[in-house]
């Protein structure tokens, strides 16, 4: 009986050759090639190659038989023509049967490679420790291995069929249907601990793993079960817990509460006294994630972080602090030891609730930090006194002025009550030399008349205090007789750290350009007494005033000792 292929032959050159026959009786062309070349190719892409080169030689046969036919005789051309149409059947036929030949050849080394591979899945399927399972995307069972089979109890044709959520037991079912309606391509695989029910009816703890295999096609096996038991560890676990009931009574007295954390499943187990110290309903274990919302974010590392490298009885010791779901903020501590049982890292301990350790720390920290302020005001108001004493003692009513006097003792009060604000505000009791000189100068910082310039140094309590007054001197007198009373002229203020040795401390230069002085201006009175002029100033030692015919200059000299008394 012939096939498809040799009756799709004979009628190509059947056609071919009637074909030619009538073209050769009208004459319209030259026959053979232009006729038969389409014909063999057919002819060579269908049957093998010397089928082929027969057709082509019953071809060129045909062709001098139509010459003869038509009443002529055949000559060389008509041979040539013969003999080249030959030649082109053979090399088309050639050419495909080698081009059929290495295109089987690469078949059949991928067929090859495919089997290869589907046999190593097939063997790993059935020999793997864990049970293996395809289904479709409604959990119905296609195929099993044998230790998914054995795990259950049942045969394959038992199980072949069946959906997975009739073997679930009752209380995981929803959790199971709801983690299969979830698989989907932006979350293609899912996992679960769940109990499965045996064909004796007996329970099986598993760990149940869901994957899409091709969630873009979406076959009839899409689904990729993985069944893993975890019966042992299970029960391993909740005897754990059992042991630990009788510690959490002898701890509870104590509020503290013991707790293990294993890193490879995620999960942390607890007395119900730790769950208590958490603000959370006792539960067996929860996952690890479930504390992030109430663990602070700078503290989640400390407790969610494994260990880097095992250490069996390394020393665990952290402190976090906790957000109760009452909205309490809790610190706790977290002390125990690292753990690994059967390559799983763990982590067990002890918590405590330091909270109220801590606000008792806090408070006591607090009273003291206040007594220390106190102390250090009521020095700061021990040594005011003294100061405006020697003010009220340093001044003398002009010319029996006592209106005048009492303005100029209640001004020199004033400045010294701005310098004592300004120390007030610093929680510890300094200033800065910029913050004491911008104090006086900010009046005419904005016209451009003043320039400070130098690093900053503090000075502290009476040194502070009395550098304040000498400043206020300066400027004061600066209204009065030079710059900062007239329109013409600059002030420059400049300190910096002395260089002749380790402990010059500090140079201070107060310079008033372009105003002339006059000489007569220079006295005896309070303002000298204040800035050393006639002697030692109030704080400090090598003061200078020099009067310049374009202004003003005075320098001190500052120790280290001075200011940071």
């Amino acid at each position: 009986m012939l096939s498809r292929t040799h009756v799709a032959s004979t009628a190509v050159l059947i056609a071919a050759l009637l074909f030619e026959a009538v073209v050769s009786r009208t004459g319209a062309f030259e026959p053979a090639l232009l006729s038969f070349v389409p014909a063999i190719a057919v002819i060579a892409f269908l049957e093998s190659r010397w089928i082929a080169v027969a057709a082509t030689l019953v071809m060129a046969v045909a062709s001098i038989g139509a010459v003869k036919a038509a009443g002529g005789n055949v000559q060389s051309d008509d041979w040539t023509r013969a003999i080249l149409l030959l030649l082109s059947g053979g090399m088309i036929a050639f050419l495909f049967d080698r081009s059929r030949q290495s295109l089987r050849a690469a078949l059949d080394l991928k067929l090859a490679a495919v089997e290869a591979t589907e046999s190593r899945y097939r063997r790993a399927f059935e020999r793997a420790a864990m049970g293996f399972a395809t289904a479709d995307t409604n959990g119905e069972l296609l195929r099993l291995n044998s230790r998914f089979c054995t795990l259950l109890g049942y045969s394959e044709d038992d199980l072949v069929g069946r959906r997975m959520d009739g073997l679930v037991h009752q209380d995981d079912r929803d959790r199971f249907r709801k983690s299969l309606a979830e698989l989907r391509a932006e979350a293609p695989s899912l996992g679960a601990e769940l109990r499965l029910v045996r064909k004796d009816n007996s329970i099986v703890w598993v760990r149940l793993t869901l994957s899409l295999s091709t969630p873009e096609t979406a076959p009839s096996d899409s689904l990729f079960v993985v069944v893993d038991d975890i019966s042992e560890r299970r029960s391993a676990r909740e005897a754990l817990i059992a042991q630990k009931e009788w510690l959490d009574l002898a701890l509870s007295a104590g509020r503290l509460g013991t707790w293990r954390i294993e890193y490879g499943q995620k999960v942390i187990s607890g007395s119900s006294q730790f769950w208590d110290i958490l603000g959370l309903p006792p539960a067996a274990f929860r996952s690890l994630a479930d504390l992030s919302s109430i663990i602070h974010p700078a503290d989640w590392n400390a407790l969610a972080s494994p260990p880097r490298e095992a250490q069996p009885g390394a020393n665990y010791d952290v402190e976090i602090r906790i957000k109760r779901p009452d909205g309490q903020i809790r610190w706790v501590a977290l002390r125990g030891r690292e753990e690994s049982q059967n390559g799983r890292n763990q982590r067990i301990g002890i918590a405590a609730d330091l909270t109220e350790r801590r606000q008792t720390t806090l408070l006591r920290a607090a009273v003291r930090k206040q007594e220390r302020l106190m102390l250090v005001q009521r020095h700061r108001f021990s040594n005011l006194f003294p100061v405006i004493t020697a003010i009220v003692k340093m001044l003398n009513a002009p010319e029996g002025d006592l209106v005048k006097f009492k303005e100029t003792l209640v001004e020199r009060i004033r400045a010294l009550e701005a310098t004592h604000l300004l120390l007030s505000n610093s929680s510890d009791g300094s200033s800065t030399m910029r913050d004491l000189i911008l104090q006086e100068l900010r009046p005419f910082s904005g016209a451009g008349k003043t320039s400070m310039n130098g690093p900053e140094i503090k000075i502290s309590g009476g040194a502070a205090e009395s550098f304040a007054m000498m400043v206020h001197e300066l400027t004061t007198n600066s209204i009065k007789h030079g710059v900062l009373g007239d329109a013409q002229g600059k002030l420059e203020v400049r300190w910096a750290l002395g260089s002749d040795g380790a402990d010059d401390g500090i140079v201070f230069e107060w310079i008033e350009t372009g105003r002339p002085r006059s000489a007569n201006i220079k006295r005896k009175g309070f303002g000298s007494i204040v800035l050393g002029t006639d002697g030692s100033p109030l704080v400090g030692h090598s003061s200078h005033m020099e009067l310049r015919d374009d202004g003003l200059r005075y320098s001190l000299r500052l120790s280290s000792k001075e200011v940071r008394a």
